[in-house]
């Protein structure tokens, strides 16, 4: 059974049915600025809120350093989901963002993967282990190390294992989490370093080894209304707490960091 059937079944237990929705709901929506590491999960959030509440998410996904900068700008949305806690501090500094609606939602593990038909197969990670030796002549990808959260965990990561000065010249650094994992499923790069999450809903690419939890920050993903938020947002990140959200969320392989509310 796949992923994504899996979760629709949870929805089906969590009671989420498309009802009779009075006409003034049919036409209200919201827009999410969201982590594109949360993408499939969401999606399926979405549409379960959109039948139990009658309003629209227009979700917008991208790495969350580009989202920041979007909303910084003016960028019309209503929620902001990041996958690191920098970026929502960014926001936050910058008035984008209602300081008393955000909340640290989700948790999330760093992996290394491969191609799904690659030699290299299970990876023990440890002080000095030998990466430069595991890429060879290939590439590594992941975000840019320097803005998109899951290159910064990553650079972080090779930093205290004490590896990142042998593999940096071997980064190919990409926008954003899952146009990195493009890059190892489609075999134009040997080796990548995303969220567990990604690399579950990704089947052209196999996980080799996770890395210790004590090698980086912990990876966090905090959600708050935005300075310009629709009356709607409340009702959306209530709902992103919910027992159904929760259900979804774990399916995916996230963790849940606040106690569901029903």
């Amino acid at each position: 059974m796949t992923l994504r059937r899996h979760v629709l079944l949870a929805l089906l237990a969590a009671g989420i049915a498309a009802g009779s929705l009075p006409a003034a709901a049919q036409d209200k929506s919201i827009t999410v600025f969201a982590a594109a590491s949360i993408k499939n999960a969401l999606d399926d959030i979405n549409a379960a809120f959109l039948k139990a509440s009658g309003i629209k998410v227009v979700a917008s996904y991208a790495a969350s350093s580009a989202l920041a900068k979007q909303l910084e700008q003016g960028a019309p949305a209503d929620v902001f989901a990041s996958a690191d806690l920098e970026w929502m501090d960014y926001s936050a500094r910058k008035k984008a963002i209602k300081d008393d609606t955000r909340v640290n939602l989700l948790g999330n593990r760093l992996v290394l993967v491969a191609p799904k038909d690659s030699r290299t197969d299970t990876v023990s990670i440890a002080q000095g282990f030998d990466l430069a030796r595991l890429i060879g002549d290939g590439r590594i990808a992941t975000g840019e190390v320097s803005s998109v959260p899951v290159g910064k965990y990553a650079k972080s990561a090779l930093e205290k294992l004490g590896i990142w000065a042998s593999v940096e010249k071997k980064f190919a650094m990409a926008d954003n989490v899952r146009a990195a994992l493009a890059l190892v499923s489609r075999g134009e790069a040997v080796l990548g370093i995303v969220y567990e999450t990604d690399a579950k809903v990704e089947s052209g690419v196999k996980i080799v080894a996770a890395f210790p939890a004590d090698s980086h920050p912990a990876i966090v993903y905090p959600v708050a209304a935005t300075a310009t938020a629709k009356p709607e947002a409340a009702a959306y990140l209530a709902f992103l707490r919910s027992g159904t959200a929760k259900t979804v969320f774990e399916t995916y392989g996230f963790t849940f960091l606040v106690r569901s509310t029903s």
